[in-house]
């Protein structure tokens, strides 16, 4: 398929747009998770999942805007995610973490994979997108072990 590079960085950026929608809905709900454990889990789920995806967050978008301004489009602002309907079990926060995650995960692979980053990218971009991927790879993993823990 045939693209300009303007319609190409577009797709990179509404792709990347995506990934931090649901990154932060992964926060928002590994915050309402963290309201609902004890204070010993709270605080290994902020050290171990919230703080990395946290960071993670910000370095998408930051790939974002500074991608967008490099390539002279327009940038975008990302609003705040709810971590959807209440739940007194926070195995329900970090389930959909996981998910938001894992699909977060998905869209950057399937973007990395279609060339774009290459053909119509730039290094920042690139080194950005490969930060943000390896930062949440574990994750998943990560809850999953924790959430073990929990269940003892």
């Amino acid at each position: 398929m045939s693209y300009t590079t303007e319609e190409g960085r577009e797709r990179i950026l509404g792709d990347i747009a995506l990934a931090a929608d649901q990154l932060a809905l992964a926060v928002a709900a590994l915050g309402e998770a963290y309201e609902e454990l004890d204070e010993r889990t709270a605080d290994q789920l902020e050290s171990a999942l919230f703080r990395p995806a946290s960071q993670a967050y910000g370095r998408l978008r930051r790939t974002h805007a500074e991608f967008a301004q490099r390539s002279g489009l327009p940038g975008q602002s990302f609003e705040r995610s709810s971590g959807g309907m209440h739940s007194a079990d926070p195995r329900v926060y970090v389930e959909r973490a996981v998910q938001a995650i894992e699909e977060a995960d998905h869209v950057l692979a399937e973007l990395q994979d279609s060339m774009l980053p290459v053909e119509v990218g730039d290094r920042e971009l690139r080194e950005g997108l490969s930060a943000v991927r390896e930062a949440i790879g574990n994750l998943p993993a990560h809850a999953q072990r924790l959430m073990r823990a929990q269940g003892r």
